[in-house]
């Protein structure tokens, strides 16, 4: 008699099993409130008429602070024609399930949220308080800071839209100065035939520093770049097509560039605050109204002389050398900006939509979940904790 056979199987197993169907997502249906921006000099908005109306016409719904796209030249009407509802009542906004903002909310304007709420908004950890976290921990927020939320190749969309505009303006803003408007020296930013072209030292080979080496050339001027990473160095020359001078940054080579310079764009960012890299003694020996236009100055600056400005009074002389220290350039520039920042929102936006509601989105889109901060009341960021002292607790153990 053969050697009985077994079975691989247990007898449950092999008891026909039901069938289970696959089970369709559920669109999530979202009500997106916009409030008027608060912040001191804040002037842009996070959606442009044409994305509330392409969020609109996917069966959402968007409310709108009167007057919130004053700056960025957006009416009332341009909003409410896109569909969106319009309210001169800033409770009613913030009472929205999810809220959209450029800076966070003030404590004031936190009281407004309901608990459980969605808030979307740049984090500017440097200005905030622990308060300000013991408020989104007591109404169970769920909060998103733009700034860190990651695109597909790790790049930060948010970020190096408004740095390229900040780039682009600094050079915009340095040919204003110079001309004969204030205190300029009346050089025009340009080659014009049988004229030395401006000399420009950039300190920085980032987003920033590529978007004003950029529009330098772009305007004829000659270009010295900076960058302690040579790697960076390489790749703004290529992205450029170009060639033009770059040097690692050594004092001997950085001051004698500087001497010549009629203008000078800091972008240099650090861990904490940037670098001092052009000291008070390099600004002394500065030709008489040389231009100084510090970007990083958000950041701390990395001129020793630079002194945070304003939108009003942007400009201030030292040494007789002009310095322009606005931290918040891409607001001078509210429509652009706006734009800018409504066209990296409105996919995310519809994305969220799409798969059912932030909380599905969140499980599988690992650059959206890098700019979670706040899960539910509960903070999710290891910076934050340190900063402020707070418990903190992985996302990924949260969520799945």
């Amino acid at each position: 008699m053969g050697k009985q056979q077994v079975s691989p199987f247990t007898k449950e197993q092999l008891i026909p099993q039901e069938e289970t169907l696959e089970i369709y997502k559920k669109k999530g249906q979202l009500f997106i409130g916009i409030p008027k921006e608060t912040a001191y000099q804040e002037k842009r908005i996070c959606l442009s008429p044409d994305a509330v109306a392409a969020i609109t016409a996917h069966g959402h719904r968007v409310m709108i602070e009167s007057g919130a796209g004053k700056w960025a030249r957006f009416s009332d009407k341009d909003y409410s024609d896109a569909g969106a509802e319009i309210t001169k009542d800033t409770k009613k906004v913030f009472s929205c399930p999810t809220i959209l903002k450029i800076e966070p909310p003030s404590i004031e304007e936190l009281k407004f949220i309901n608990p459980q709420t969605i808030l979307i908004s740049a984090l500017q950890i440097k200005t905030q308080c622990k308060e300000y976290f013991q408020k989104l921990a007591e109404k169970r927020i769920t909060a998103l800071g733009f700034e860190f939320i990651k695109d597909d190749d790790g790049s930060y969309p948010i970020v190096r839209a408004l740095s390229e505009i900040a780039g682009t303006a600094s050079v915009l803003i340095s040919s204003e100065i110079m001309s004969n408007h204030a205190e300029g020296n009346g050089l025009m930013f340009g080659n014009i035939s049988g004229v030395p072209p401006v000399e420009v030292v950039i300190i920085g080979a980032g987003t920033v520093g590529e978007f004003a080496a950029r529009s330098a050339i772009g305007l004829g001027a000659s270009i010295k770049v900076f960058d302690s990473s040579l790697t960076k160095l390489r790749n703004i020359q290529a992205n450029l097509g170009s060639t033009f001078y770059t040097s690692t940054i050594q004092p001997k080579n950085l001051s004698k560039a500087l001497k010549r310079a009629d203008v000078v764009i800091g972008a240099v960012r650090g861990k904490d605050r940037s670098p001092i890299l052009v000291t008070e003694e390099m600004v002394r020996s500065m030709k008489r109204g040389a231009v100084v236009i510090d970007v990083s100055i958000d950041m701390g600056g990395c001129v020793e002389t630079s002194e945070i400005t304003s939108h009003d009074e942007p400009i201030f002389s030292k040494h007789d050398v002009i310095h322009y220290c606005v931290p918040n350039i891409p607001s001078r520039y509210a429509r652009t900006s706006s734009l800018s920042i409504s066209n990296i929102f409105t996919p995310y936006l519809l994305h969220i939509a799409e798969e059912g509601g932030l909380e599905n989105t969140l499980r599988f889109d690992r650059g959206l979940r890098n700019g979670l901060y706040f899960y539910h009341g509960i903070l999710t960021s290891k910076s934050i904790a340190d900063w402020f002292n707070l418990s903190y607790r992985d996302i990924n153990l949260l969520i799945f």
